[in-house]
């Protein structure tokens, strides 16, 4: 067999069977509404840190527009980081927080990447949590409903 089509055939092997770890959280993800984005990048100490960086203006009430929708509390939530103070651990990232802008309080959260590139998303209250799936949205799909 020829050399290079045996290394190409073991390229393609490793690369069909390389996947994302639960770790790899980073990236563009709906909300589970899909009312916005959340963009999640490093918060500069390797840990996620998660921002709102787009609202879909359906959900926008009337006589608003998208920069100026604001959180129980009056901040904007364009640019408003929802998602961050997360240590890893074995199969996740823990000990992180979530904001909720609705209620405008914050609770423990736990991020992990699953299998399906879905993103899952675990608010709790002591050992009470509430789960999400949020879907990853490509950069082409930025600022567009699902």
């Amino acid at each position: 067999m020829n050399r290079n089509l045996l290394a190409g055939i073991f390229a393609l092997g490793v690369a069909g069977t390389a996947s994302a770890g639960p770790h790899d959280v980073f990236g563009l993800f709906a909300t589970e509404s899909g009312n916005s984005h959340i963009e999640i990048a490093d918060c500069g100490d390797g840990s996620p840190c998660g921002r709102v960086i787009w609202i879909d203006p359906k959900s926008v009430p009337a006589g608003k527009s998208v920069d100026t929708v604001t959180d129980a509390n009056g901040d904007k939530v364009l640019g408003l980081t929802l998602l961050d103070g997360f240590r890893k651990k074995k199969s996740n990232w823990a000990d992180g927080r979530i904001y909720d802008p609705e209620a405008g309080k914050t609770y423990g959260s736990r991020l992990k990447l699953l299998d399906n590139g879905q993103l899952e998303v675990k608010g709790c209250i002591g050992p009470i949590c509430q789960t999400q799936h949020w879907p990853p949205v490509t950069a082409g799909q930025v600022g567009t409903s699902r």
